[in-house]
């Protein structure tokens, strides 16, 4: 999502990388089992995840879903080799496909179920505001006539002011996101009906922010003079005081189930 801006691996010596998240996202585990049960009383026969990272949604609903197999796409190979890794420890190696690739105009589907959740980014290149837009059009040609689609997404709980703006990330504007009647629009517009509507509670915003830096924290605590610690540090302490001190309430994420208009 946007206002992520530590992306890049840790050094070499920092083993773990994001292992604080289950889901790489704002979502707790009590949301996520109520995406599943009900993805999966479709009876879905394939599952499509853009920008999967380690896919662990995918998992659980393939998991849920015995007849279904399941391609994650994504750019980043820690987050595959992890994907994979768990993959094989629950038995799901020969049903879930991880593919270092981009979603731009990606022939992967049509799938039962698509899943896109923070990730709308892959599917369009174009500005925001007309992003949204552009990737719901897309999810909607990735979909199988029946099928779902889970598109998770940020927006503004308020319109920011110009000093919040300047707290968040570098280059931050009002039309960076929409607010959620706008979401919702786009969504119909790009020929949706919306089965459910979630949005992520602070709780999971504190949780998500909190273990998205945690590895990097501790490792900084022990190695704070090494030669890569100073990037590091001032990557992490960037990111947390953009979220407390800009977005923090402001940008909110809805979790939209969106079944195709035939």
């Amino acid at each position: 999502m946007t206002e992520q801006t530590t992306d890049e691996p840790a050094p070499d010596q920092l083993a773990s990388h994001r292992s604080r998240l289950t889901f790489h996202g704002p979502l707790g585990e009590e949301r996520a089992a109520g995406f599943v049960a009900r993805l999966a009383a479709t009876e879905p026969k394939s599952v499509l995840d853009i920008g999967c990272g380690w896919g662990e949604l995918s998992l659980r609903l393939l998991a849920a879903a015995p007849g279904a197999t399941g391609i994650g796409i994504d750019l980043l190979d820690r987050d595959l080799d992890r994907g994979r890794a768990l993959a094989v420890r629950r038995g799901l190696a020969d049903r879930m496909e991880y593919l270092n690739e981009s979603a731009t105009g990606t022939q992967r589907g049509p799938a039962d179920v698509v899943l896109c959740v923070g990730s709308g980014q892959a599917l369009s290149d174009a500005p925001a505001p007309d992003q949204y837009g552009e990737a719901l059009k897309e999810l909607r040609r990735l979909v199988n006539p029946g099928g779902r689609v889970l598109y998770g997404e940020g927006f503004w709980e308020r319109r920011p002011q110009p000093d919040e703006l300047a707290r968040m990330w570098p280059g931050a504007k009002p039309d960076d996101h929409l607010p959620l009647d706008g979401m919702v629009e786009a969504a119909v517009q790009a020929g949706f009906r919306v089965e459910w509507l979630e949005v992520a509670s602070q709780e999971e915003w504190d949780q998500f922010e909190a273990g998205y830096l945690a590895d990097v924290e501790v490792w900084l605590a022990a190695n704070a003079d090494h030669p890569k610690a100073a990037k590091l540090r001032a990557d992490a302490d960037r990111q947390r005081v953009s979220y407390l001190t800009g977005y923090r309430g402001i940008l909110g994420l809805v979790y939209l189930t969106l079944v195709p208009v035939e």
